[in-house]
């Protein structure tokens, strides 16, 4: 029987999380979600079980509202590691969820190392 793609979705999401929790060594996780419409990412503290800083294109001070574009995943990246920075945080890993390391991801990505956050 074939897979949907929500099932291949969650399979690889779980595959990477799964990697990811056995070389994270206490540091926190930079969760990205992404939408068809917005894109949204998290600083997440699994060992405390909270949120240290989170930055998505649903701000409206951002300026991007409603949009899920490359440029859009860059200033989001530049605002989670700007925020990470004021919290204190100066290296995470990334957690891409499901979704493949390219374009918009990775352009989040490539962001917030540009901010000085250590991925």
């Amino acid at each position: 029987m074939a897979n949907s793609k929500r099932t291949l979705f969650l399979k690889r999401r779980l595959r990477v999380r799964n990697k990811l929790r056995k070389v994270n060594a206490g540091r926190p996780r930079l969760s990205v979600h992404r939408s068809n419409k917005n894109i949204s990412v998290q600083l997440i503290d699994d060992l405390r079980g909270v949120t240290v800083a989170a930055a998505s294109t649903l701000e409206k001070d951002l300026g991007v509202v409603g949009k899920n574009n490359v440029e859009a995943a860059a200033k989001v990246g530049a605002l989670i590691a700007e925020r990470a920075k004021a919290a204190g945080v100066t290296e995470a890993y990334f957690d891409r969820g499901g979704f493949l390391f390219h374009g918009k991801v990775k352009a989040l990505a490539d962001a917030a190392r540009d901010g000085g956050l250590k991925i």
